[in-house]
């Protein structure tokens, strides 16, 4: 019972960093590509953080992987969900808003809900799980919607940010049920150094270089990605994938414009006008939903089959 309380607790702690970190990710992403290069933004974010992912996994006794098959798994996820979900959100947010794309993303808990359904180890969905998925999905719509709805002018790069959803979910089901034996630590300092190399890869020739900004606020919102966008967050998510079901780790997809709103009315002093209100408490209803309805999501190892 010790043992699952404190499983329980780093559950606790991990959704908490994903719900909660992520949420602002959305204004740093947005604020660095107004001044850095997006390629090579993303690519310095990812590298740095597999490096000092790495240390601290090693510092851990944590190993490299060893297998092939291990190796060809961490790359084919990791390319999926940083080099080509969260390239084209990085790409994206030089043209959508942060608030507009951390609606658009929040699409993912329903591709993640799908993708998790298929194979023999697939989870069905029930009709309280869906109802609380699709609950969610539009309070996010209520939250986030702007007055006079979407701006057709940059519909492409709005596409681009949509499109990382489906990579993203892809790229979680294949590290999911990819049955790693690397502890997750390195999986996830693995997968963000090896996006990170083709992004800079990329980012080099493209001349991007020439374009970089040492500007107080680009390279703080660069830290910010790096220290807790990607070493603790994404670290934690990847923990999370193997230890719950993929429609309970999809509802941070609806936690996380919440958190946007939020942190821009505490901090900037933005309004939260009443449909904005509304919008959180129908989100809180399809997270509660999707949660009770799946009582073994997130049940300890040792009560799970």
């Amino acid at each position: 019972m010790e043992h699952d309380a404190a499983w329980r607790t780093k559950v606790i702690i991990a959704f908490a960093a994903v719900y909660i970190i992520w949420g602002s990710t959305y204004l740093a992403i947005r604020v660095g590509v107004q001044q850095l290069p997006p390629v090579l933004f993303a690519g310095s974010r990812f590298v740095v953080a597999g490096i000092l992912l790495a240390l601290y996994a090693r510092w851990r006794g944590q190993k490299f992987p060893t297998e092939f098959r291990e190796w060809r798994t961490i790359a084919i996820s990791g390319l999926l969900m940083l080099f080509g979900a969260n390239g084209l959100v990085v790409w994206g947010e030089q043209w959508v808003t942060s608030n507009q794309a951390a609606l658009i993303v929040a699409t993912v808990a329903l591709w993640l809900a799908g993708f998790g359904t298929i194979g023999s180890s697939g989870q069905k969905l029930g009709a309280r799980t869906v109802l609380g998925l699709t609950i969610g999905f539009f309070g996010v719509a209520l939250l986030m919607m702007p007055e006079r709805g979407f701006s057709l002018e940059h519909f492409g790069a709005q596409l681009a940010v949509f499109a990382a959803c489906p990579l993203w979910a892809a790229g979680s089901m294949v590290a999911k049920r990819g049955r790693l034996t690397t502890a997750p630590l390195m999986v996830a300092a693995m997968q963000s150094l090896i996006a990170g190399l083709v992004f800079c890869g990329i980012g080099f020739p493209l001349g991007e270089a020439a374009r970089w900004s040492w500007s107080r606020e680009a390279l703080a919102a660069l830290g910010f990605l790096i220290v807790f966008g990607s070493c603790f967050a994404f670290a934690a998510y990847v923990w999370l994938l193997h230890e719950v079901s993929p429609a309970a780790l999809g509802t941070y997809a609806y936690i996380n414009p919440l958190v946007a709103v939020v942190l821009g009315w505490v901090i900037l002093q933005e309004a939260l006008s009443g449909k904005q209100l509304a919008g959180m408490v129908v989100i809180l209803i399809g997270v509660i939903l999707v949660s009770i309805a799946r009582p073994k999501a997130i049940a300890a190892p040792s009560l799970r089959t």
